[in-house]
């Protein structure tokens, strides 16, 4: 449960956490399970960004969803827990490892009926979907150089007044250095390339490490 965003102190977070809507036990094992990886359980969505996925899931009162990058399954279930009962989230993958986690999860959570995964690069799954709006949110967090291809395929799939969220964008504080290469640089290319789509209107906001809320226009 240490911090993610780079603005926050251990404390901070502590105290942001605390005065959250609490995570439920499922959500917590899953924490705790997939810090059982090591290191890359960095990947794993922030607790503060799980509470926020299903509060603007049910927010935005929507029915089907998308999010490219499941890893063990909590920005999913996350989601997930957000939709109705008829709700349809797409999981778009490529480790039958880590989402054998997120399988796991779905089930003790009772959610799995909501979801279908695909295990495949997650560009041609998109690109296999219907051309037009169909998905009311999306979720993108997966590899830094293909965002762009992402965002692209989803930006036209996503409901007129629909939501897409991008997660990493501030890169650790790094995202500023003009100098980095990388992730860093892709993300920074990223970022541009979302600031100057007239499709969208968008806020960065330092939600973990920086979260892009981009609303479809009509």
């Amino acid at each position: 449960m240490s911090p993610k965003s780079f603005l926050l102190s251990e404390e901070m977070h502590s105290y942001l956490i605390e005065h959250s809507t609490p995570l439920d036990d499922d959500r917590r094992q899953l924490i705790a399970e997939t810090e059982t990886l090591g290191g890359v359980s960095m990947m794993q969505v922030a607790p503060e960004q799980s509470v926020f996925l299903t509060l603007l899931t049910r927010a935005l009162g929507a029915r089907r969803a998308v999010e490219v990058g499941t890893f063990t399954g909590m920005s999913s279930l996350s989601i997930a827990l957000g939709l109705p009962d008829d709700g349809y989230l797409l999981c778009c993958d490529v480790s039958e490892e880590w989402t054998a986690m997120a399988r796991a999860a779905w089930e003790k959570a009772g959610v799995a009926r909501r979801i279908e995964l695909r295990i495949a690069p997650a560009l041609e799954t998109l690109q296999s979907l219907p051309p037009g709006p169909q998905f009311d949110l999306a979720f993108i967090d997966a590899d830094k150089p293909g965002y762009i291809g992402y965002w692209e395929e989803l930006v036209p799939r996503v409901t007129p007044g629909g939501v897409l969220l991008v997660d990493n964008v501030l890169q650790g504080g790094r995202i500023t250095d003009a100098s980095a290469e990388g992730n860093v640089a892709a993300i920074r290319a990223f970022n541009d390339h979302a600031a100057a789509d007239s499709r969208v209107e968008l806020v960065v906001l330092p939600i973990s490490d920086g979260l892009t809320f981009a609303r479809k226009l009509l």
